[in-house]
């Protein structure tokens, strides 16, 4: 290094790729997270966002549903055959149902435009704070004789089968079974796992409670382990008794 010459501080800032056909609305979305510190790369068609995601390897994908010829919701599919990278879908429609369509999809979370700096900033930073594991004493908890959790590599393990969690799965387990025995309620899930800012967005405890059963249950239908007491909240069944 030349005398005198500027250490370039290292980067904090994650690999976002940019996923719309709108050149405006990328520039928005760039100039917002490159103040943020983060490396914006560019899609404007589905297509070109897997071949994306396959070679620059970026920590999050905002993709937008409304495209010409493969929209944000086939892409999605497409995409999660491949990648388990966290998606925020973006669009112009706000009606539950596309929302419920994109998280059954893979999507992780939903922003309806217009929206601001402030607000994409929040939905970002509360992804990344899902994909922090939390700390456990226990690596391995045996629930019973058919299930087990490790706590270490994210995965649940249903008659000797490793079965891996995504991280929001994972979270909503961990803090279900942390809490072993006791009702928790909606808005304190809400919370927990994905963040004060989606207090009102019960709809996704709603369908990640399915997904978790779906992947640990027996019987979905009739749960044994995460038990829904109606109009309150959840709970996992005490297996200590």
């Amino acid at each position: 290094m030349k005398p005198g010459a500027a250490i370039q501080p290292e980067r904090k800032g994650k690999r976002i790729l940019v996923v719309d056909d709108e050149p405006r609305m990328i520039g928005f979305i760039r100039m917002n997270l490159e103040l943020e510190g983060h490396l914006v790369i560019e899609a404007h068609s589905g297509l070109a966002a897997l071949e994306a995601v396959r070679t620059q390897l970026p920590d999050l994908v905002l993709l937008d549903v409304m495209m010409p010829e493969l929209d944000g919701f086939e892409t999605l599919r497409m995409l999660r055959e491949f990648a388990d990278i966290p998606v925020i879908m973006l669009t112009a429609k706000g009606e539950e149902s596309d929302k419920v369509q994109g998280l059954e999809l893979g999507a992780d979370d939903y922003i309806t435009k217009p929206f601001g700096p402030r607000e994409l900033s929040s939905r970002i930073r509360a992804i990344f704070r899902r994909l922090e594991k939390p700390t456990t004493e226990e690596a391995i908890l045996r629930i019973d004789d058919r299930l087990h959790v490790d706590f270490n590599r994210r995965e649940v393990i249903v008659n000797e089968e490793r079965i891996k969690l995504r991280p929001t799965e994972y979270r909503l387990l961990y803090h279900l079974i942390r809490n072993v025995g006791w009702t928790v309620p909606h808005d304190q899930l809400l919370q927990k796992v994905w963040g004060y800012e989606y207090r009102d967005e019960a709809h996704y405890v709603r369908l990640y409670v399915n997904y978790l059963r779906d992947k640990i249950e027996e019987d979905p239908s009739n749960p044994k382990y995460i038990i829904t007491e109606r109009g309150v909240g959840y709970r996992f069944a005490d297996y200590r008794q």
